[in-house]
């Protein structure tokens, strides 16, 4: 991503506004209460013929000992690291106040090119005290209305004649969800695969709210990592930002290609993880199970063999999934839930020639066929796999609503025996020959 512009300023003055306007989409959440964006969030935009990044950042805050605005200072001088231009926002109807002035001085001391961005300027009286933001010393300085979208044009304007080459494309790239409960390490493990603080870890659970898209391009690999907000149980979920964050989750999922869900060890499977499996498993996406925190349980011989037997106990009839014995925090197999993520990515692409697939199935179920109905007897002459984004496959046969559930199950359990296609949920039709 050589083209980056962050937003950068104070808490409140309306960066995920503007950011949401910039890239088009509802992506970062907005709130009345201030400090509700805590991590570096991505997005990508488009202005006169040029793409680049936008990265909309916590509100900066000076001097605290609160441990989310320590973390989100922290933050936002990454993303001043990163970028190639910075838009410093402020509010015009707060005026200029102290930590505007902070936040400007940390700006002069950078050699990026900085816009100042003077925000709701929204009618003449407002433009008319917008003025005063002239005194912090910026001399690109644009008087806009993120919420309405006045003034933003020439601010793009600006900034795009400050970008360099474009930004590669991503939107073929392999997409993986890291979902599971609140605190169960899902940001240890993105930080860990990354080896930077990409996104901020606390023992609190819910401290991320935002699902956080990171491109991998190590070790000859390529895709993208979507970290996501903790999803729990909706009788839980009393704070309307809270909310949002596990919609956002939710919206991930559906956006990923292979889910990788992660247990907590210390608690083992309950049942909001069954929850996000049968929601993973009805979008028919990639499974990968991940055992996070196996470092914190005491073993004994046979541990992890009788742990794997229970959590797939938990997870029937959709057994064949991948499982992985983690520790974020110790860096202990991370690599090896990437490898399982990208093996399930290509099973689930994967396509079987049809003489193949007919080959195969028809000799088994020439072995085994199905069970009659009342007097009469299915016959399935003929099998293809459909064109969908998953593995789907159609069985013609001459009585297909006699086809019982259990002799579906059959014939999917043998569609894995002969073909890979671990982790991945297999559809199965059958129409009328």
């Amino acid at each position: 991503m050589s083209n980056i512009l962050a937003i950068v300023g104070r808490p409140n003055v309306g960066k995920s506004t503007l950011y949401n306007r910039l890239i088009g989409t509802r992506q970062a959440i907005i709130d009345d209460t201030s400090g509700v964006t805590r991590d570096r969030q991505y997005g990508y935009c488009e202005w006169n013929g040029k793409n680049f990044t936008v990265v909309d950042t916590g509100g900066f805050v000076s001097s605290t000992n609160d441990v989310f605005e320590m973390a989100i200072r922290d933050q936002v001088k990454i993303a001043i690291d990163e970028a190639t231009v910075i838009v410093f926002m402020t509010d015009v109807t707060t005026g200029i106040t102290d930590l505007d002035e902070d936040v400007a001085r940390m700006l002069r001391r950078t050699d990026k090119p900085v816009l100042l961005a003077v925000n709701k300027v929204d009618n003449n009286q407002r433009l008319f005290e917008a003025n005063e933001f002239w005194s912090l010393g910026i001399e690109d300085t644009f008087f806009l209305s993120s919420m309405s979208g006045s003034g933003t044009g020439e601010l793009l304007d600006a900034a795009v004649e400050l970008l360099e080459e474009d930004i590669e494309d991503t939107s073929g790239l392999p997409k993986f969800a890291i979902l599971g409960q609140p605190n169960v390490g899902k940001s240890s493990l993105l930080n860990a695969l990354m080896g930077v603080e990409r996104n901020i870890v606390t023992d609190i659970a819910g401290t991320t709210r935002d699902s956080i898209h990171t491109r991998y391009t190590k070790f000859g690999k390529d895709f993208l990592l979507i970290d996501t907000a903790g999803l729990r149980k909706k009788a839980k979920v009393h704070e309307n930002l809270e909310f949002y964050s596990v919609m956002r989750a939710i919206k991930a999922l559906e956006d990923a290609d292979v889910c990788i869900l992660m247990l907590d060890a210390t608690t083992g499977v309950e049942s909001q993880d069954l929850s996000i499996f049968r929601l993973a498993q009805k979008r028919n996406k990639g499974i990968v199970l991940l055992v996070n925190k196996w470092d914190l349980v005491k073993k004994e011989t046979n541990t992890m063999r009788d742990f794997k037997r229970e959590v797939l106990e938990r997870f029937r009839p959709f057994t064949d999934v991948p499982i992985i014995f983690t520790s974020a925090t110790e860096k202990v197999r991370i690599f090896q839930a990437i490898e399982a993520a990208l093996e399930v990515y290509e099973n689930r692409s994967r396509k079987i020639k049809t003489s193949l697939l007919n080959n195969t199935m028809l000799e088994v179920i020439e072995k085994n066929p199905p069970p009659s109905h009342r007097g009469s007897y299915v016959k399935i002459k003929y099998i293809t796999q459909l064109p969908t984004y998953f593995p789907a496959f159609a069985f013609f046969c001459n009585n297909p609503k006699h086809v019982k559930a259990e002799y579906k199950n059959f014939l999917e359990n043998q569609l894995r025996e002969h073909f890979d296609f671990t982790g991945v949920p297999i559809g199965l039709f059958f129409r009328k020959k």
